[in-house]
Formats: C-alpha cells, sequence, structure tokens
C-alpha cells in the first residue's frame, strides 16, 4: 500500500509556483557566481559538456526524488523517504546527517559569504564584531519571517529568487553581444582525468534542491505538485547553468584566471560599467540570504518529523498556537546556524557536508527502488519515474562514482559520525525502553495498591 501522510496538523499551502521556485532557489546559490571560472579554466570551451554529463546525473536523482515525493507526502523529505523503506535506524542517521552535516554547516557558510560580498563593497564587514551583529540580525529576520507561517516564507523565498534571477537573466541576454567565437572554440580535448575532477566539482552546485521536500507535509496535492515542481526546476537549472557558462566563456575567454573570484561581475562590468559588478556582488549576498531563509524554512520539518517519530526531542514537535508552524524547531535551528556561523573556519566542514549530502542521496536512490516493490491500493496513483530501473541506478552509479573521489579523512569521519549517531539512536532506544518497563513497573505495583486497599 502506498505511504500516506499523517494528519501532522501542519497546512498545506504550497502550490506549484512555490514548491518550483524553492526548489530553484535552493539549486541556484552562490555557487553559480564563481562557478564558470572554475569549470572554464580546468575545460575551457569543452565546460558545456560537464555540466550536460551532470545534467544526466541530475537529472536521474530528480526523478527519483519525484517519484518518492509523490509516494512518502509526510513532512520530512529525505529523512521520511529512508525512513519509509529501511525503518527507523535509517531514517535517524539520515535525518542527523542531513540536519547537522548538510544543513546547519552549509547555512552557516552561507552567512559567512554574505558577510564576505559586502566586505568587498564595505570593509568595515571584515570586522569580526559586526559580522556577529550581523549574522545575529539576519537570523532573528529569517526565524520570525519562518514562524509566522510557511505561506510568508515562501512569499520571501519567491521574491528573492526571482531578484536574483533577474541579473542572471540579464547576463545571458546582453552578455551574449560581447561573446568572442574564438573563445568558444575546442583548442584541444581535456584528459578524461580532468574531466571528472571538474564534473564532481559542478556536480555540488546542483546540490539543494531536496531542501524544499523537507516542508512535504505543507504542499498541496504532493503527489502532482512535487514532480512536476522538480521537473520544471530541473530544467530551468540546467539551462541557465549551460547559457551562463556560455557566456562567460564567450565574453572572458584566457582572461578567465584573472577574474576567478568572480566571473560574473567581471562579464557585468564589461556589460554596464562598475555598477554591474556591484549589483553581482550584492547579488551573490542576496542568493545566499535566499537559500538560508529556503533552509530555515524547510530543514526545521525534518527536525519536526523526527520528534513526532521519537527521533528528537517531543518540544522540537510543538506547533504554534496561532501560525501552526513548528516555532521551537525554527528557533532552534535558526539559533545553531548562528552559532556554527559565528565560529568561523569551515573549509574541512564543508568537505564533509559535501560527503554527507551524497550520502543522503544514495540512500534515497535505494529507497526509491525499495519502495518500487510495495504494492499501492487500488485507485491510487503516484508518479513514476522514466526508464524502470535504469534511472535508480545511474544515480546509485553516478554517486558512487563520486565518492571514490574521496580521500581517507572523508571517508573515516563520516564512517565515524554515522557510527556515532547508531550508538546514540541505540542508547536512546535503551533508556525508552527502561522508562517504559519502570512505568510499567509502577502501573502494576499501583494496580495492586488499589486491590489491597
Amino acid at each position: 500500500m502506498p505511504v500516506t501522510a499523517k494528519d501532522e496538523g501542519l497546512k498545506r499551502v504550497i502550490g506549484v509556483p512555490g514548491l518550483t521556485l524553492s526548489v530553484i532557489s535552493g539549486v541556484i546559490g552562490a555557487g553559480i557566481f564563481a562557478l564558470p571560472a572554475i569549470a572554464g579554466m580546468a575545460l575551457g570551451a569543452f565546460a558545456v559538456v560537464a555540466y550536460m554529463a551532470c545534467g544526466i546525473l541530475f537529472a536521474a536523482i530528480l526523478f527519483c526524488y519525484a517519484e518518492i515525493g509523490s509516494r512518502v507526502t509526510s513532512s520530512g523529505g529525505s529523512y521520511a523517504y529512508v525512513e519509509a523503506a529501511f525503518g527507523t535506524l535509517p531514517g535517524y542517521i539520515i535525518n542527523w546527517m542531513y540536519f547537522l552535516g548538510w544543513g546547519i554547516i552549509g547555512s552557516a557558510a552561507l552567512m559567512n559569504i554574505i558577510t564576505d560580498s559586502l566586505a568587498v563593497l564595505y570593509p568595515a564587514f571584515t570586522n569580526p564584531y559586526l559580522r556577529g551583529a550581523l549574522f545575529f540580525v539576519l537570523t532573528v529576520i529569517m526565524v520570525v519571517v519562518n514562524i509566522t507561517g510557511a505561506k510568508q516564507a515562501v512569499v520571501v523565498v519567491k521574491t528573492i529568487t526571482i531578484l536574483k534571477l533577474l541579473p542572471l537573466f540579464g547576463i545571458i541576454i546582453f552578455g551574449f553581444r560581447y561573446v568572442q567565437a574564438a573563445n568558444l572554440h575546442w583548442e584541444q580535448l581535456p584528459s578524461f582525468k580532468t574531466f571528472a575532477d571538474t564534473t564532481l566539482v559542478l556536480f555540488f552546485a546542483f546540490a539543494g534542491f531536496e531542501t524544499s521536500l523537507g516542508a512535504s507535509g505543507e504542499i498541496k496535492n504532493p503527489k502532482q505538485t512535487v514532480p512536476l515542481s522538480i521537473g520544471i526546476a530541473g530544467i530551468t537549472v540546467l539551462a541557465l547553468y549551460l547559457q551562463l557558462q556560455t557566456v562567460v566563456q564567450g565574453v572572458l575567454g584566457a582572461d578567465m584566471a584573472t577574474h576567478k573570484a568572480a566571473p560574473l561581475a567581471a562579464v557585468a562590468q564589461k556589460i554596464i560599467g562598475p555598477v554591474g559588478s556591484i549589483i553581482l556582488v550584492l547579488c551573490a549576498a542576496l542568493s545566499c540570504f535566499g537559500n538560508i531563509t529556503l533552509d530555515i524554512l524547510c530543514t526545521p520539518r525534518c527536525l519536526f518529523a523526527g520528534a513526532n517519530t521519537g527521533a528528537f526531542p517531543k518540544f522540537l514537535g510543538r506547533l504554534h498556537p496561532k501560525f501552526g508552524t513548528p516555532y521551537l524547531a525554527i528557533t532552534s535551528y535558526g539559533a545553531l546556524i548562528f552559532i556554527f556561523s559565528i565560529t568561523g573556519g569551515f573549509q574541512q566542514l564543508a568537505i564533509m557536508a559535501s560527503t554527507i549530502i551524497l550520502l543522503v542521496y544514495l540512500a534515497v536512490m535505494l529507497a526509491t527502488v525499495k519502495l518500487r516493490q510495495t504494492k499501492i491500493s487500488t485507485g491510487e496513483k503516484y508518479y513514476k519515474a522514466p526508464g524502470g530501473i535504469i534511472t535508480p541506478l545511474i544515480g546509485i552509479a553516478a554517486i558512487v562514482w563520486l565518492l571514490t573521489s574521496l580521500g581517507r579523512w572523508e571517508i573515516f569521519s563520516t564512517l565515524l559520525f554515522i557510527f556515532v549517531t547508531g550508538i546514540v539512536y541505540f542508547a536512546t532506544h535503551m533508556v525508552k525502553n527502561k522508562r517504559s518497563k519502570l512505568n510499567q513497573a509502577n502501573h502494576i505495583n499501583n494496580q495492586l495498591q488499589d486491590e489491597k486497599q
């Protein structure tokens, strides 16, 4: 039978436009403002082929998320999908991996990118105290917006997504006039290793779409909305990336290395002058703000779902009496992002975050295959990814290939994290079992005493 949504008390207010823009916003982050230079310096004009390779891998994963997202419609996103297929322990591990390994650390890193971007225009933001104050103000704003309701948060995400996409579309539309055909010529094919390494880096730029599915319990008609939104968003992201790479490569050419920190800003400066560079720098900061707002909208729903199943403390499952949102989960999550933001030094943690998200994807791919074996009730329909078993197998093979490029430290740290999480899970259940037995014993004793009296 299908995996249906539980009555969680959440309001289903997110439709196709809101979810589509949320997915696009989740994928198109600050990385795209530097990504074309990374690809261009390594592969030259051949970089578009690496984008297409990533697009194939991305499509396989998107199709699987669309299928499983149409079957498992309760809040939690990746966590809910894995738990529905494999049970509470794998779901518990995935929830912690996504919550800590990807969500908090990733958003904290984006917070620092915001201040780094503003520091280009206003050097005062290099001061750690001023940076900390900005972190606090931004966190409070995002937490308040999300507590007042998913609908209001989606409006903010929609607005920011549109504002950050407009300059990117502007570069594509007006930048083609400055493209030089010679810069798009393939002088020689890159080595397979160089191509593979670059594709690996580009693939991480496609991550983040799954964050929006954390609010599954607030999506209208998820069996139709999730596949449609993911499909539209995936096509939009790939098309945008390909065109941006072509324009940047065609305009900058051999000068790519000179502008490796901000290639899009360099193209904007050629189009409309110094003001163009300022606009793109601010756009990068705004993009990060949108991504963090989206994260605070969706990831606390994973905490909310975990609290309802006992994976997280029960207080995280409380809903606001007026707004109907998991306000304690949102506040706690925002506070952790703020704490990690002011600590700094996220380079090694960022590598761990990338490793974590690959493992989360792998678990969801396997969950998709597993749930395909579950028979559905008569009359129940859900989206099924095209290509049969080939589609999830492509995604699984791609993820395994990407994981083989990890170093020993990343592998050891990840295994250690999973091991410790497993220990915490069993320890928590042991405590619960002891409390349950103690409560039963007390209940029996009370009954015996009542009978004696």
